[in-house]
């Protein structure tokens, strides 16, 4: 299949991926929270949220890859690319040595990890959990290797179709051990055996469709060196990544519990399916622009390939927010239950300001490609500071609330401010250009906003089927404002040329 027909199949494959993800956790979680209950839930999301911080361990070297097999692709260079595996195959098998090492340590310390306000078994629970987890991340560090090879290669119709086939199989083990009454040591096993399964294959495909090698005799020292000059920016930013979006769960169960770890955890839930449907665009562009970079293409060019794919994302992540701003307070009180009302807000403080870094989630990798990421690590870095400094006395004060406040003034200053302010001076790209070109969208969304804002007010749907009849219309009016108000000729025939073709195939039939 052709590079573009990869690109293409590969972006429809991710939001098909997404969507049923988005359906499968609708179906689940909800089933899960009842099996589990609200403390069990809030234990499990605060170990994984501390185990979380051992992928640091990693120190960026995976962001790393795309660059060096881009310039190594372009001069054909063979040997160079199986130097390349060789050295990230070893350093990531040790860190997953050293990721299961640090798990048991915090399993043996569990007691000091949870802090008071957690029970003698909840802590006998945490103790277990450790360990399981830690050793599912362990396996996560080499399996990262091969699934960016696979990207390398532009294979993503294997990818996002593998992703696919996950989806649907995790829930269809774990819950029969929840149902079985393991609750959340079963849940981490079942976890564990799923992602074991999923990374043999990944590798085997690598290996044996791919052809991928390894130089594993001597490890390449200077390469080694200038990947961990180029990764140590890359370490920032994971460090910054990490707070911003763990440190809230850690906060709140330290000084809340395990109830309150559960209410912010449903909003970083929902955060972490709104970060993937940015992602499903971009990630499918990363060899693109490391491969324009490489080959010196003007910068006018990679600026007008950012707006573009900008363009696109707002438009998918203006559905998704104006959604959930509209619906979201009532879905999930009926989703998840009462007890968990304050997710809502919790989930406003951080989708919103998020908006800003993820319709522009190409122009990391357009720094990571010019090695011009430096900026934006120390930027995050002093801007995690500020989000810890604020986070410790609103989450005391406001709880779950307040975790999520710190976060979102972070995101603000960091996202919002500097780093555009970086891409127009330093990296070359047209942000005043772009974003005149997402404020020409924005006025798609009025329409939808205002039809759902009145439909909330006057007939206030409470129940599932109601939320999903009036989802359906606010999906409807959306596309319809975006497509009169708003949308390009080039992004109307995106979904035009699809339609026009599939009804052509029925005539024909």
């Amino acid at each position: 299949m052709s590079e573009r027909s990869q690109l293409k199949a590969g972006a429809v494959l991710s939001y098909i991926a997404i969507a049923l993800q988005l359906v499968v956790a609708i179906i689940y979680t909800p089933v899960m929270l009842r099996l589990l209950g609200q403390a069990e839930y809030g234990l499990y999301s605060f170990v994984a949220s501390i185990l979380a911080y051992l992928s640091l361990l990693s120190f960026g070297f995976g962001g790393a890859y795309m660059r060096f097999y881009a310039r190594f692709r372009v001069f054909e260079d063979h040997d160079g690319i199986k130097r390349l595996n060789g050295l990230f195959i070893t350093l990531f098998t040790v860190v997953g040595l050293v990721a299961s090492v640090a798990g048991g340590l915090l399993s043996l310390n569990s007691e000091s990890v949870l802090g008071d306000e957690f029970t003698g078994t909840q802590t006998d629970t945490a103790r277990i959990l450790f360990g399981i987890l830690a050793v599912n991340l362990a396996i996560t560090f080499p399996t990262s290797v091969f699934n960016n090879y696979i990207i390398a290669h532009e294979r993503f119709i294997f990818q996002k179709s593998l992703q696919i086939i996950r989806t649907l199989i995790q829930p269809l083990v774990i819950l029969p051990i929840l149902l079985l009454g393991y609750e959340s040591i079963g849940m981490a096993i079942g976890s564990t055996a799923v992602n074991l399964a999923f990374s043999i294959y990944t590798v085997a495909y690598c290996r044996f469709k791919l052809r991928m090698q390894f130089v594993l005799r001597k490890l390449d020292l200077g390469l080694f060196r200038e990947v961990s000059v180029f990764s140590g920016y890359i370490f920032i930013n994971m460090v910054v990544d990490q707070v911003n979006w763990n440190v809230g769960q850690f906060l709140v169960g330290r000084f809340h519990g395990p109830e309150s770890v559960a209410v912010f955890s449903l909003a970083a839930l929902i955060n972490t399916q709104y970060l993937a449907f940015s992602a499903a665009i971009s990630s499918v562009f990363i060899p693109r622009v490391n491969h324009l970079v490489a080959s010196k293409t003007p910068d006018s060019v990679i600026s007008s390939l950012f707006t573009r794919v900008g363009r696109i994302q707002f438009i998918v992540m203006g559905l998704v927010l104006s959604a959930f701003i509209i619906f979201g307070k009532a879905f999930i009180r009926l989703w998840a239950g009462l007890d968990y009302g304050e997710s809502y807000y919790v989930g406003l403080l951080l989708l919103i300001p998020v908006t800003v870094p993820l319709v522009q989630n190409l122009g990391i990798e357009i720094q990571k490609a010019k090695n011009l990421h430096q900026f934006r690590s120390w930027v995050y870095l002093g801007v995690a500071v500020i989000n810890i400094a604020l986070s410790i006395p609103l989450t005391q004060q406001y709880g779950a609330i307040g975790a999520a406040m710190g976060t979102a003034v972070a995101l603000i200053i960091g996202n919002g401010i500097l780093i555009n302010w970086h891409y127009q001076a330093r990296v070359g790209l047209d942000i005043k250009y772009f974003w005149g070109e997402i404020l020409k969208l924005s006025l798609g969304m009025i329409p939808a906003l205002g039809l759902g804002i009145i439909v909330m007010n006057v007939a206030n749907p409470m129940s599932i089927p109601a939320l999903v009849g009036f989802g359906l219309l606010h999906v409807l009016v959306y596309f319809v404002g975006m497509w009169c108000l708003s949308m390009n000729a080039q992004e109307r025939n995106l979904i035009a040329t699809p339609i026009r073709r599939r009804l052509k195939r029925l005539r024909q039939e």
